[in-house]
């Protein structure tokens, strides 16, 4: 998945967050425990009780003022305390066995000041009033010690106090109130499902996340969010037993803001695609999907390699997600653009210079990519950033023309914003809070275009469907892409199956070779629980969403190891 250092680029420190959930990522997940790859620090296991509990509301509101208080008295120009409960459960399957199940809980608290013009940071897992005000104290003194390199102080855009506030994912079923082995019987009857449709193997499972967040500064807000997301991550191999030749598959499923209503899957919010491959909006018929996966992946056995050359792609946003994550999500990241992230996620061929000129064009005038966590359904959606600041949904590139980028309250002035864009974010109470992806994507089509009609005027292309693996450069300019599915469109037709596609592209040229996006009816999201960025590394949850688009004149390559 997007992580590592700045996402998903392969070769990348950290390889269980640089891609989609594979095979390899599965297993070691579940040989594991899957916490410690991919959790906060000062994790701990609990029961499957304790996922439900909650902390007193006013408990947190005096552990905020303490903390205030202290920062203030300290002679502190600005102070915001955050007091987290995240909470993790998954449920790791493999053919007709459970291989793990995990319950976490990481709570504490975390508290950022400035003094001197500059920041400091501290925090604290003992909930205790001497402890907070000492973390407090300690936040203080690094800020103090931090002012003697200061060169130009911080300049936070304006954040009117909101008093005291709730904000919850709109959820009709809390997935940690499940009982596991109503999860458990979900996961094997899927895996069965699978085995019976021609699988040899199947890994599966189910990643649940509740955040509780308290947000509290000296601006005069009391902020309390509730969030909860969901994930049903699985890999499904099929072998010739003959040549010892394998084919896998991974699910169609994109991680959402939502809770086990997920899995309602519903007929209105189900897609055919090319090969018997479904994709869904607003639920996941993960059985059907895992029946699909091993058809195909007995199928991509006999599929024949491409022959490189020149292909007008049809991209499905169950592949468009992560492309559009690499090449417009990073690289649109305003501390990367002001180099801020150099020394590990590298940095953005996108320069501020681009930006002031008001004519550099990232794409098509069919392209319009913009930012929004306020998006229902989607993994970044929350009332309100680590920051304080209400979300919000802006434009990134308009008609083609890029426009603006993604910055919080610290850089606002840089690119001459009055406010912040409400994207800041930490993946813990223990790690200070910084820039973050927003979810970012791609508007859909004016019109009522469908995928079936943006084919046939294909004359020679390939529909690609699902996310693989990738490479992209540390500026996010060159990269190259795979993906699950690969279907040959010949003459407005699909013909048959074809295996080892990966696409080349330098950014701003592929997005200008946009030449159609499907209606709204075919938006969709994907996306990722694993962005990375940060030194050190923190992770991130982000949905991106497009409808079906088609890209002309694009280079592919074969990515066999013989062609022969």
């Amino acid at each position: 998945m997007p992580g590592g250092n700045g996402c998903p680029s392969i070769g990348a420190p950290v390889p269980i967050r640089e891609r989609a959930m594979d095979r390899r990522t599965l297993l070691k997940m579940a040989g594991l425990g899957a916490g410690a790859l991919l959790l906060p620090a000062w994790s701990r296991p609990i029961h499957a009780e304790e996922l439900v509990a909650k902390l007193d509301v006013a408990l947190k509101k005096r552990l905020a003022d303490t903390a205030l208080a202290a920062a203030k008295e300290g002679g502190a120009t600005y102070c915001d305390v955050r007091i987290g409960r995240y909470l993790n459960q998954y449920v790791v399957t493999r053919e007709d066995k459970v291989e793990n199940v995990v319950n976490t809980e990481s709570t504490g608290v975390g508290i950022r000041v400035i003094a001197g013009g500059t920041w400091g940071f501290a925090a604290t897992n003992d909930l205790s009033a001497d402890a907070v005000a000492k973390a407090a104290r300690q936040a203080l003194a690094i800020a103090k010690a931090n002012a003697r390199l200061t060169v130009e102080p911080v300049r936070l855009a304006p954040v009117k106090g909101v008093g005291e506030v709730t904000w919850s994912t709109p959820i009709t079923r809390n997935a940690m109130e499940v009982p596991v082995k109503e999860k458990v019987e979900l996961l094997l009857g899927v895996n069965a499902g699978a085995v019976n449709a021609g699988a040899d193997f199947i890994n599966s499972m189910l990643f649940l996340v509740n955040e509780q967040k308290y947000f509290a500064s000296s601006d005069g807000s009391y902020i309390d969010q509730d969030v909860h997301r969901v994930w049903a991550p699985m890999s499904v191999t099929a072998v010739d037993k003959t040549t010892g030749k394998f084919r896998t598959r991974d699910g169609l499923s994109a991680p959402l803001g939502m809770g086990y209503e997920y899995f309602d899957a519903k007929k209105e919010h189900r897609l055919e695609l090319p090969g018997g491959a479904v994709a869904y909006t607003d639920s996941y018929d993960m059985a059907a999907d895992a029946i699909a996966a091993a058809k195909q992946a007995r199928e991509k056995l006999k599929a024949p390699g491409v022959k490189p050359g020149k292909f007008d792609l049809v991209l499905d946003p169950s592949h468009l997600w992560l492309t559009i994550h690499e090449s417009v999500g990073h690289p649109l990241e305003l501390d990367r653009v002001l180099g801020y992230e150099a020394n590990f996620a590298g940095t953005s061929f996108a320069t501020l210079d681009k930006w002031k000129s008001k004519t550099f064009r990232y794409g098509s005038d069919k392209v319009t990519l913009f930012a929004d966590k306020t998006q229902k359904g989607s993994l970044g959606a929350v009332g309100y950033d680590d920051e304080g600041v209400r979300t919000k949904r802006w434009d990134l590139v308009k008609d083609g023309i890029l426009v603006n980028y993604q910055a919080i309250r610290d850089q606002a002035h840089i690119i001459g914003e009055t406010e912040s864009q409400g994207c800041c974010y930490a993946d813990s109470w223990s790690n200070v809070q910084f820039q973050r992806m927003a979810n970012v994507s791609l508007a859909a089509g004016k019109g009522d275009l469908t995928p079936a009609d943006m084919v046939k005027d294909v004359e020679n292309g390939i529909y690609i469907i699902g996310d693989g693996s990738f490479s992209i450069d540390q500026q996010r300019y060159n990269a190259q892409f795979g993906g699950q599915l690969f279907y040959e469109i010949k003459d407005g037709k699909i013909t048959h199956m074809i295996e080892d596609v990966a696409y080349q592209i330098r950014t701003p040229e592929f997005w200008n070779a946009c030449s159609a996006i499907c209606g709204e009816r075919d938006y969709r999201f994907g996306g990722s629980f694993f962005d990375g960025k940060g030194q050190p590394p923190q992770s991130s949850a982000v949905s991106h969403g497009s409808s079906t688009a088609r890209f002309d004149g694009i280079n592919v390559i074969n990515t066999a190891r013989s062609l022969g």
